[in-house]
């Protein structure tokens, strides 16, 4: 199933694309995704009872894209989590899954506009597989790590490179708002037969700049699920991107970083496709 969270009549709702549109929940279920996730099963046995009853469709044309998950309760990230990318920055390999954190007010949607910062010239892109939290977990083993899992999506982890270096936890570089598109949707989890061999391709206008597969992974989803749990409560809705494989724009020569008018599209199959415009910041944004 791909879940959606979007903008219907001024309403926030979240539903189910099929071939048709979208059919969303019913009102006796939550509207936001991370309770509608916390119901688990039960949850989407609904949903698909609705889409099995001929509910009504809604027009794509007639909703806003969200981003699946708005405003997740913990947005991390994982660095240098690809060979191939630990090779192209000259670092050494890590023993430890190297974590950071994204503050949630950088989330967008697709189609949403990456802004370019009036303080650095230095934006860059990296294509990644995210994944949703499904269940309330801690210290869950590598067995169970799969079941906390509700589901995958794309994520574009968009990078200050010179805010970035400017603190050892990289989050100001990382937090920048728009600078985490997310999305389309959410697919669940029992439609990802394999979270670890998913081709991943990430464009820059028409050129490709990034073309690997999720199983060059050094840490995988799940190892990452048992790690961090052993030191938070995981939450419904909590947000952990996987990584960016090499074709960084940071190792280009000359440099590929983001320009105004530019637009990146990042693919990952069995998900879809997240393309989101990059414009120069609007003088009078604030983050809705």
């Amino acid at each position: 199933m791909k879940l959606l969270s979007f903008l219907y009549r001024g309403q926030h709702r979240i539903g189910a694309l099929i071939e048709t549109g979208i059919v969303a929940v019913s009102d006796e279920l939550p509207n936001d995704m991370s309770n509608f996730l916390a119901m688990g099963e039960s949850a989407t046995q609904a949903l698909q009872a609705a889409i099995d009853s001929g509910a009504q469709v809604l027009a794509l044309d007639d909703i806003e894209l969200l981003a699946p998950i708005p405003r997740p309760g913990k947005f991390l990230g994982i660095g240098l989590n690809y060979a191939d990318h630990i090779s192209e920055t000259g670092r050494e390999r890590p023993e430890y899954p190297t974590f950071f954190t994204k503050q949630s007010t950088c989330v967008i949607a697709c189609n949403q506009a990456i802004h370019c910062p009036p303080v650095s010239e230095k934006v860059d892109y990296e294509g990644e597989l995210a994944f949703v939290i499904g269940k309330r977990c801690k210290h869950v083993s590598l067995e169970k790590a799969r079941d906390m899992i509700a589901g995958y999506t794309i994520c574009n982890d968009v990078t200050v490179r010179d805010w970035q270096q400017r603190s050892p936890t990289w989050t100001l570089g990382k937090s920048f708002d728009t600078h985490g598109p997310m999305g389309p949707w959410l697919v669940t989890a029992d439609e990802i037969a394999d979270p670890h061999n998913l081709s991943l391709k990430t464009w820059v206008d028409d050129e490709l700049r990034q073309n690997a597969n999720t199983g060059e992974m050094l840490f995988n989803c799940y190892e990452m699920v048992a790690y961090l749990s052993q030191v938070m409560t995981l939450e419904p809705g909590d947000v952990i991107t996987t990584g960016t494989p090499a074709g960084v724009g940071v190792k280009m020569k000359p440099r590929g970083y983001l320009k105004p008018g530019q637009t990146v599209r990042i693919e990952i199959e069995g998900i879809g496709t997240l393309t989101n415009p990059v414009i120069a910041e609007p003088l009078d944004f604030r983050v809705k």
